[in-house]
């Protein structure tokens, strides 16, 4: 504007390699904790990631949409995947018209980024890292932070772990006489136990999970299942469903699982942050 030349820095360009498939236990979630737990020992603070890789074809575009939302937790400045076959796939999904989508799928091939996922990939990285998505397991993430990432065939070790470790990142400071601890308490006329590691708390929430289709529909199924086999939670766990938009509700209610989840005790609280926010996430 004024005549003057502005100097940029230009950000490093991290690149995450993606190969293999997802097995079929594995959520989008259980995905991202990993990314995120990977990109964190990495160091990404400032940088853009770029994911590639023939693993990047078998990701479905809401569960890479899941992983670049994440980009906050592992400090990048932004997560990004190249449009490919995929985005032109959602753009007729979501009604834009032949003649359209044409011009975007013909400006991006000239300009040579329309990405071929399963083709030799010649594209320069400030660095690489690399991820076999068949090597990705159940994970939770906690029990402190949310990219304190626990598979969960370890859960057990590394909670009682936990328990009387120095309170800090992996540890609660609990003196070795009370990590046996328990409490009996009353509440709605039922008598009730409660331990170190008891659950109190059970919000499906956040917006990274709660706009992956796939996940939500899970949890409907779970909640479905639950009740077939004549599960129930506990009275006194606050449960609450905050979807990350009406469209959520719209397909629980036409797959027939908002009735399920109702029942299970995830009734919808509202949309977006709701009670993430609140600090349930």
């Amino acid at each position: 504007m004024l005549g003057q030349p502005i100097s940029m820095v230009l950000p490093e360009v991290i690149g995450f390699r993606l190969t293999g498939h997802l097995n079929e236990n594995i959520t989008a979630t259980d995905l991202v904790l990993q990314i995120v737990n990977t990109l964190r020992k990495r160091g990404v603070v400032g940088k853009f990631v770029e994911f590639f890789g023939p693993g990047v074809a078998n990701l479905s575009l809401a569960d890479r949409a899941t992983i670049a939302n994440m980009a906050p937790e592992y400090g990048a400045t932004m997560g990004y995947f190249p449009p490919d076959a995929e985005t032109l796939n959602y753009l007729r999904l979501t009604n834009r018209s032949a003649e359209k989508i044409s011009v975007i799928e013909q400006t991006l091939k000239a300009q040579g980024l329309l990405r071929d996922y399963k083709a030799q990939d010649n594209v320069q990285f400030t660095d690489i890292l690399e991820l076999d998505l068949s090597k990705v397991e159940p994970c939770i993430s906690g029990p402190k932070r949310p990219h304190d990432r626990v598979p969960l065939s370890n859960i057990k070790k590394d909670f009682t772990e936990c328990v009387p470790n120095k309170a800090g990142f992996k540890g609660f400071g609990v003196p070795a006489d009370k990590v046996k601890l328990s409490h009996k308490f009353k509440y709605n006329g039922e008598e009730h136990v409660l331990n170190h590691g008891s659950i109190v708390l059970a919000a499906i929430t956040s917006c990274t999970n709660t706009s992956n289709p796939d996940v939500m529909i899970a949890a409907g199924l779970v909640a479905k299942k639950a009740l077939a086999k004549g599960l129930k939670i506990k009275s006194y766990i606050k449960t609450s469903l905050s979807p990350g938009s009406g469209v959520v509700t719209e397909y629980l209610n036409k797959s027939g699982l908002t009735q399920h989840l109702d029942e299970i005790g995830f009734t919808t609280a509202g949309y977006g942050c709701m009670t993430c926010i609140g600090n349930s996430g």
